[in-house]
């Protein structure tokens, strides 16, 4: 990455008003992207920022790392994340009747898996993981949650030679959804976490800001958070904002009564984190937001303090430490072939990272 300073962006007369591209994310929600194998969406992130930026440039791992200049000179120089992978499928072996066995790639509940139709490999083949029909199982086979080892992918193929020729081994599968905008909501596959790389987008379009913004698009986050580890270092930032999308556990418990007990909820608001499984995010910055929030009248919330992790961890533990933050846009059924998210939600929580850049001042790193 280049070293400070940078050459200024002419800054225009009046910042441009932070907007989402729904057909930037439709496009980004219904590219395959399997941790490994980012090639797809990373083609679709390079086109959106090239005319944005002042340097773009990916690493070695697949990382797409863009630069854009601060709008005074010796700014502070923060880091946003937002990864490009998404949780899926691999192609392992094959039985000889040409179905094909695979492996989960990241955090895939087996409960996700029966009867759904996948897309397989570059070409997108058609497949559907294979399921007994419920009116040959008996009582006991209802009650339990068949394995992924014992299930397959039936992709047509008549013996394990066309299988192989058609799905070759390593080829990754993901689910066969496509994005919807309802009524006041999206629906998508993988919006964890198209939205943030769609909210990166959106936000070095409204800029330039105060600060000198490196936008990092990373990969193989849901496999361990690789891509923001060679990130951190390579950008070594001032500070680090994760951009992520975080389970809403706020559906009606089995009686029917309001889930008190959520960690985050839909229509309340950008997801701001204090802590999480691997991280304790820098008061500093959580403060920052807070009272960004309050003083721009957006609504926000705390995730409550737990488990799960974000692109922040790794970035906390770059070279000699960076001061962290995530923010995630709440959403419903993730990890899994539909997620819902408020659009409400996403225009927010764009709107706040907007404000919290735009608002960024030296003193928000002081002691």
């Amino acid at each position: 990455m280049p070293t400070r300073p940078l050459t200024r962006r002419s800054k225009p007369a009046q910042a441009l008003p932070p907007a989402l591209d729904l057909e930037l994310l439709r496009a980004l929600s219904n590219a395959t992207a399997v941790s490994g194998d980012e090639g797809a969406v990373r083609r679709l992130v390079l086109e959106a920022v090239r005319p944005l930026v002042a340097e773009v440039k990916v690493d070695p791992l697949g990382n797409v790392l863009a630069v854009l200049p601060a709008a005074k000179r010796d700014a502070q120089r923060v880091l946003l994340a937002a990864h490009m992978d998404e949780v899926g499928l691999m192609v392992v072996d094959y039985d000889s009747d040409g179905a094909l066995r695979f492996e989960i790639v990241g955090g895939v509940s087996d409960r996700m898996l029966l009867g759904k139709p996948v897309l397989v490999g570059p070409k997108r083949l058609p497949g559907v993981i294979g399921a007994t029909p419920v009116h040959l199982l008996n009582a006991e086979r209802k009650a339990t949650v068949v394995k992924a080892a014992a299930m397959r992918i039936d992709i047509g193929a008549a013996n394990a030679e066309a299988a192989r020729r058609l799905a070759p081994l390593g080829e990754r599968a993901t689910f066969a959804t496509e994005f919807a905008v309802l009524d006041g909501a999206l629906r998508g596959k993988a919006l964890d976490d198209r939205l943030g790389c769609a909210l990166l987008i959106a936000l070095l379009r409204a800029g330039p800001y105060p600060v000198e913004l490196h936008a990092a698009f990373t990969v193989q986050e849901e496999v361990g958070l690789r891509g923001a580890r060679v990130a951190g270092y390579a950008v070594a930032p001032d500070a680090a904002f994760a951009l992520d999308c975080t389970p809403a556990l706020d559906l009606p418990d089995s009686r029917g009564r309001e889930n008190t007990q959520y960690n985050t909820r839909l229509s309340a608001g950008p997801a701001i984190y204090v802590s999480d499984g691997r991280t304790i995010a820098d008061r500093r910055l959580v403060t920052h937001l807070t009272r960004t929030a309050t003083a721009s009248g957006l609504p926000y919330q705390i995730r409550q303090p737990g488990g799960g992790a974000t692109d922040a961890a790794a970035l906390q533990r770059a070279g000699a430490g960076v001061p962290v933050v995530s923010v995630s846009v709440p959403g419903r059924y993730l990890h899994g072939p539909a997620a819902l998210v408020r659009t409400a939600d996403v225009e927010n929580t764009l709107r706040l990272l907007h404000a919290a850049l735009t608002g960024w001042t030296p003193k928000v790193l002081k002691p």
